[in-house]
């Protein structure tokens, strides 16, 4: 009985790697364990990231806008109106350095009135009081002239003046930046200045005309006291004559 028994166990025995060869042949499964708190944690991650990049890209494009209203600002006025307010200039100063017999210098005009104004000379002679008095009544109607030249070439002016204004006007409120509306004003204050300086030019031609008219009255009224005088003067003043109105037929 014993032998038996034991053939049986190491029957058994033999038998059992065998049995547990299969299994271990056989491959485990992985098994896949959700975590929420590890997904709210990588979800918040991501959100944040997210939140970044938008941050960036904004603020790129703020950047990008900035740059775009600096170079806005920063362009010039495609537009001037110098070279129409220089040449009006030049018409009025043309106008003025025209001005016949006494310009507007003050030592022809110091010299001028030396000789021709003021004081009559005792001395002179009637012919040269007389041509004297020519020469005066001559400046004074071209100061007349001169004055009304002036204002002719300032009118002229006017219509320039009003096309670059309505053009500076509209570049003005159609600037696309600071510089351009800066320059823009800019012109305008010179086209003030410009017209300024044409109505300068007018009181100025006006006055010397003026003061031209007056100092021959007061030099004429000086010339006709001492020809009075020379005229009552005895011995050369005025001899009474016979005269013959009529003659009668033969």
């Amino acid at each position: 009985m014993k032998p038996h028994r034991s053939v049986r166990f190491a029957a058994a025995l033999l038998a059992t790697p065998i049995a547990l060869a299969p299994m271990l042949a056989t491959p485990a499964h992985a098994i896949i364990v959700f975590d929420p708190s590890n997904y709210t944690q990588n979800v918040l991650t991501a959100a944040r990231s997210l939140e970044q990049i938008t941050n960036q890209i904004t603020s790129l494009q703020n950047q990008a806008q900035m740059l775009i209203n600096q170079a806005r600002n920063l362009a010039g006025l495609p537009f001037s109106s110098l070279q129409q307010l220089q040449q009006s200039v030049q018409r009025t100063q043309q106008l003025l350095g025209q001005a016949r017999n006494i310009a507007y210098d003050v030592q022809q005009i110091d010299q001028a009135f030396q000789q021709k104004y003021g004081n009559v000379p005792l001395s002179a002679s009637d012919q040269q009081l007389v041509a004297d008095a020519r020469s005066r009544w001559g400046n004074t109607v071209g100061g007349l002239q001169d004055a009304m030249r002036v204002q002719a070439g300032v009118v002229g002016n006017i219509d320039t003046n009003r096309s670059e204004m309505s053009a500076l006007v509209g570049r003005s409120q159609g600037a696309t930046g600071a510089l351009q509306a800066t320059q823009a004003g800019n012109q305008l204050l010179a086209l003030q200045a410009q017209q300024l300086a044409d109505l300068t030019a007018v009181v100025a031609a006006n006055g010397r005309a003026q003061a031209l008219q007056s100092a021959e009255q007061a030099t004429a009224a000086e010339q006709g006291r001492e020809q009075r005088r020379r005229f009552l003067t005895q011995g050369s003043g005025y001899q009474p004559g016979s005269a013959q109105m009529f003659y009668g037929k033969n």
